[in-house]
């Protein structure tokens, strides 16, 4: 049996798709990723918004994320599991997924506000608004399109980093990878890969039709170049 077929064959085995198999893994899997892209957010954009609007602390901030983009996952789970205890290996997961969806939606959201044109926001503010109706009526608005896209760029590399979690006794489709690696059973581990690569394709196509319903379509990249491109 070739090696395509012998992963064809564990990815459609009912045995695989039985409740604590493939589909228990998965659900893991989105849950590490549910839990972490919130928190993640609601430390990111706030302070991505607020570099943003006042530019200020934008050259420190770019700084601190290179640092944290350079740190490595799995070493940092290996650390933290051991000083927070194998009872708190989930939140020590969820922080290094934290740590890794912070940079690129910090980015997003700063890189979105810094960069509505001056006109936009002289005239928002010659109109009477504060600088709070500023950021959120004018600002946040137009930079949905770069913070979607950075939300998008966050999950998928959480969808990837999860994988470690099999390393601390937790599951996900890692589990898969890691038994496969462990027991020699190539097709099983391929098979894990195959599905985490699926889950993150299937979850960018979501993240991107979502994108397209929200995002005005005046601010569509491709709705700008067409504008440019007939003027």
């Amino acid at each position: 049996m070739s090696v395509f077929a012998q992963i064809w064959a564990w990815l459609t085995s009912p045995d695989n798709w039985a409740p604590n198999a493939i589909p228990l893994r998965l659900v893991q899997h989105l849950q590490y990723t549910a839990t972490a892209i919130p928190i993640a957010a609601l430390i990111a954009v706030p302070v991505g918004a607020y570099i943003g609007h006042t530019r200020r602390g934008g050259t420190l901030v770019v700084g601190l994320l290179n640092s944290v983009r350079a740190l490595p996952e799995l070493g940092m789970l290996v650390l933290l599991v051991p000083a927070m205890g194998l009872l708190l290996a989930f939140e020590a997961l969820t922080i290094v997924l934290v740590l890794i969806a912070v940079p690129p939606l910090l980015a997003g959201t700063y890189a979105g506000v810094r960069n509505v044109e001056p006109s936009i926001v002289d005239a928002a503010r010659g109109m009477g608004m504060s600088e709070r109706e500023v950021l959120f009526k004018v600002e946040l608005p137009n930079a949905l399109p770069l913070m979607l896209g950075a939300l998008r760029a966050a999950t998928l590399q959480v969808i990837a980093t999860a994988s470690i979690a099999a390393f601390v006794a937790l599951g996900g489709l890692g589990r898969f990878v890691i038994d496969g690696n462990s027991f020699r059973e190539f097709d099983q581990m391929a098979g894990g890969a195959v599905l985490i690569a699926a889950l993150a394709i299937t979850v960018e196509l979501v993240l991107a039709g979502v994108q397209w319903l929200v995002v005005s379509p005046g601010l569509r990249p491709t709705r700008t170049r067409k504008r440019k491109a007939t003027t």
